[in-house]
């Protein structure tokens, strides 16, 4: 009889394990995972989803956290959560973190839990829109304030003119404020349609494309689902600065994935995660930038592929990154995917 190989498994891989397997062997535990499948919520936000004391979400959030089944991402003076990203090793642990995940995201949520969610994202938006109708005449001052828009707009519309022949046929820019990228945009596409939800920023933004006469321009109110209503494609879709004013930044991702025709390209410039909390007051954010891995993370649960990445470091310690996705089709591999260098300006 031949002997077969014995396989040692370090005990301190087996308790991490079981650790995993205790946290997660509870029904409320499991439900508090599957709504963080793209989400990150504060404390105070789960105890109003799952109706429950927030001294309870607090005892359940710890386990979970101890177990690497979530963990914290501070918002300023906020603490909020999110599931870990995809971690790089293949051990024991993690491979039955993505299992568990894997698991639980089959299940869909319950009709009361989705409710919930939508009532925060709703309050979320309704957040961002009273800031930019309270200050839209400082908005820009006060956003300058972090970067000047040349700094991230140049290094967007190169990429973008790197990556077509001539014109895209259909773009669409998220969030344009007061227009300022849409001139370009202009240029770029064929047709071109801008969806807000601050109509006082729409208002300015229709001003600029009667001023410089940009008449292939169409400007939309509402949010990403309102484009979805109206069953159109697009080849290209643009995200200036905007992820850290939705409620739900990873539903960029899916929305985008939704309305890009195959080969279509996204392209987004935002800030990288940071901790200077005073921009929540000033300029409206609700999120303290993104670590690049979200991002990506993000864009490959919506089954885009990822492209270059460009990082813009700026004096005032913010960092900018500019980042390329793509929807490709069958037919296409041939995506760069080695980020450029930082640049520092």
């Amino acid at each position: 009889m031949s002997n077969l190989a014995e396989v040692s498994v370090p005990s301190s891989a087996l308790d991490s394990l079981a650790a995993v397997y205790k946290a997660s062997g509870d029904p409320l535990r499991l439900e508090i995972l599957r709504v963080l499948q793209r989400e990150t919520f504060g404390v105070l936000e789960l105890s109003q989803i799952f109706e429950m004391r927030q001294s309870g979400m607090s005892h359940h959030l710890k386990v979970l956290s101890k177990a690497g089944l979530v963990e914290p991402q501070r918002e300023g003076n906020a603490i909020f959560y999110r599931r870990p990203l995809q971690p790089a090793e293949d051990s024991l642990e993690s491979l039955a973190i993505q299992q568990l995940f894997a698991t639980i995201d089959q299940t869909p949520l319950q009709p009361h839990r989705a409710s919930a969610i939508d009532a925060i994202r709703r309050q979320r938006s309704e957040q961002s829109r009273a800031f930019f109708a309270r200050y839209v005449d400082e908005f820009r001052e006060h956003q300058e304030l972090i970067a000047e828009f040349e700094r991230y707009a140049e290094p967007t519309a190169q990429l973008i003119r790197s990556r077509v022949d001539g014109q895209f046929e259909h773009a669409l820019e998220i969030g344009p404020g007061e227009g300022a990228f849409l001139p370009t945009l202009s240029r770029l596409a064929q047709r071109v349609v801008a969806v807000d939800n601050s109509d006082d920023m729409l208002a300015r933004a229709q001003s600029r494309c009667e001023d410089e006469g940009l008449g292939n321009v169409e400007l939309v109110a509402g949010e990403t689902d309102a484009v979805l209503a109206r069953n159109e494609q697009f080849d290209l879709i643009v995200a200036n600065m905007v992820m850290h004013h939705v409620p739900s930044p990873a539903d960029i991702f899916v929305d985008a994935a939704a309305l890009l025709e195959d080969d279509g390209l996204l392209v987004i410039s935002d800030l990288c995660s940071h901790d200077q909390n005073w921009v929540k007051a000033n300029c409206g954010d609700l999120w303290l930038g993104f670590e690049p891995e979200e991002l990506s993370a993000w864009a490959q649960d919506a089954g885009l592929a990822i492209g270059e990445t460009l990082f813009i470091g700026l004096r005032n310690g913010f960092q900018i990154q500019v980042r390329e996705f793509w929807k490709l089709s069958n037919t296409r591999t041939n995506v760069q995917t080695n980020p450029q260098p930082t640049l520092n300006h």
